[in-house]
């Protein structure tokens, strides 16, 4: 297959996933606790920041980044306080995920294929290691920096008078209800659909950027 058709096939995946995202994203806008989203579109992020890349990842997060600015809640309780630092603060904290969760799955696959070279049964169960660590990383680093954020730009949306006071707070409100449901829904779904893509990887030619086959010698040349 020629770079051209490859790069077609890329972007058609990367933009249904994206379509995806928008989807998702634009129904969580309207599920909310208070003044918080419950996000579900953090699993077509993490599936492409495995299939596609790390970039791929933080293209569809700054996506999701902007559809949450559109959400109520948003434009009720923080663009008014801060929009410079609410579009920053909502494009960076799912962006920087997918970016991560990309190369997690990158190192970590990498490992995989220099320490278990000759062992594909080694090498099969550390795939899906690889895919539940880029998982877990999302969600983390997504309330994480929504955290950190709020905390530092939009105290009084909370009722507290600065940093120190306002991050208990948030970590109290933010993990009893976001980060709970979205770390479940991550975790349960993500690996699932992986592994979907994986099987139709078998049959179809996707253009993933690594050899989603994870007995493949040609990942530890993609990666280095």
């Amino acid at each position: 297959m020629n770079k051209n058709a490859l790069k077609i096939k890329r972007l058609v995946g990367v933009a249904s996933l994206a379509s995806l995202v928008v989807v998702l994203q634009l129904l969580s806008n309207y599920v909310t606790i208070g003044a918080l989203n419950i996000t579900l579109a953090l699993i077509p992020i993490v599936v492409g920041s495995i299939v596609y890349g790390p970039l791929a990842g933080f293209g569809l997060g700054a996506i999701m980044g902007v559809i949450v600015l559109t959400a109520p809640s948003t434009l009720a309780f923080f663009m008014p306080v801060n929009p410079f630092a609410t579009i920053v603060l909502c494009i960076l904290k799912s962006g920087l995920a997918g970016l991560v969760a990309g190369y997690l799955y990158r190192l970590t696959l990498f490992i995989t294929n220099k320490l278990a070279k000759d062992n594909s049964n080694i090498r099969n169960a550390l795939f899906y290691v690889a895919v539940v660590l880029a998982t877990l990383i999302v969600p983390v680093i997504n309330t994480g920096l929504f955290i950190f954020g709020a905390a530092l730009f939009f105290q009084g949306v909370y009722g507290a008078e600065n940093f120190a006071t306002a991050v208990p707070i948030i970590i109290g409100a933010v993990f009893t209800t976001n980060f709970l449901i979205e770390f479940i829904v991550s975790v349960v779904l993500s690996p699932s659909v992986v592994f979907l893509v994986k099987v139709l990887a078998n049959r179809f030619d996707l253009g993933f950027t690594l050899n989603i086959d994870d007995n493949s010698s040609q990942n530890i040349e993609a990666i280095e």
